[in-house]
């Protein structure tokens, strides 16, 4: 398992002593739109989600994951909300044995309870799981889904942008598991296209008429893309993240109520963009990133960020 960044653990020691931690390129203005939750100041000074007792199984649970796959990061987010002791194994991004033998194909996150004899995929079945099971301390503390339309939209608006961004970097950095021997690398690459490209294209469909791209080609576009400029594409997602930041209920969780599948899914999404150099984030969405991350001990990228 990777160490933990150094932001990481100053977040942790900094909830465990009752302080704020320190946020890094926080930016220095705020939007003054109003928020489509008509939010009030006071809605940002909520209790922060109470974690219970460490959860120690004899045999403890694994998950099989890539540390870049944001379905992966729904349920570490989860098992550590719960404060569930697990063992982290970090698949290479071309291991299709692996997940092949546990659950038939090559899938993550692959969620292993060895004390039932349970496997089981999809990263929202694991999380149900996981809170639905005395086993793991109190049940139902993962509030349902909200079924926020604006920031569903919001996620959509900005995926050319993240992909631009995000994808060479994780393979770039030489520091993901999934991608610490150049297959990894390449099986990544092979497989996940770049804008302005589509799936079809990049990868083919089997046939002789559409072969998809050749691999040279693939590699010397993710060099391009490193390459490139990276300003204009950080200035359009720092304005992204102004919105979003309206968008946000509280430091502690997203919509009101309290921690929920909302932020499931919603940090796991975001966590990738701290690999980006540069992004200045909004105050109350960078303390967001920064208090998960210590409740859910899931370290963020900022530490190596390109």
């Amino acid at each position: 398992m990777m160490n933990l960044s150094l932001l990481s653990l100053a977040c942790m020691a900094a909830v465990a002593s009752g302080f704020a931690p320190a946020s890094p390129r926080v930016a220095t203005t705020s939007s003054a739109s109003n928020s489509a939750l008509d939010l009030t100041s006071a809605a940002t000074e909520v209790a922060p989600y109470a974690k219970g007792p460490r959860v120690v199984r004899e045999r403890l649970p694994t998950v099989y994951v890539y540390d870049h796959c944001p379905f992966c990061v729904r349920v570490r987010l989860a098992l550590g909300v719960k404060n569930v002791k697990h063992l982290i194994h970090f698949l290479a991004n071309d291991d299709v044995a692996t997940p092949t033998g546990l659950v038939g194909k090559k899938i993550a996150p692959i969620f292993e309870l060895p004390e039932d004899d349970l496997i089981m995929a999809e990263s929202l079945d694991i999380v149900a799981k996981v809170d639905g099971d005395e086993r793991f301390g109190p049940t139902g503390q993962i509030l349902p889904a909200t079924g926020r339309k604006d920031i569903k939209a919001w996620q959509k608006s900005v995926q050319t942008l993240l992909r631009t961004l995000q994808r060479p970097r994780y393979v770039a950095t030489g520091l993901l598991p999934e991608f610490q021997q150049i297959d990894g690398r390449h099986a990544f690459i092979k497989n996940h296209q770049l804008p302005p490209y589509e799936k079809p294209e990049w990868k083919g469909d089997g046939t002789a008429e559409n072969p998809g791209m050749d691999m040279d080609a693939k590699l010397r576009l993710y060099a391009e893309a490193m390459a490139a400029d990276p300003a204009p594409l950080v200035e359009d997602l720092n304005a992204r993240l102004v919105e979003l930041d309206d968008m946000l209920y509280s430091e502690h969780h997203c919509s009101e109520g309290g921690f929920g599948l909302d932020d499931i899914d919603l940090w796991a999404r975001l966590r990738s963009i701290t690999i980006v150099q540069g992004v200045a984030w909004p105050a109350k969405l960078r303390s967001y990133m920064d208090n998960l991350s210590a409740l859910g001990d899931v370290p963020l990228y900022d530490e190596m960020a390109l």
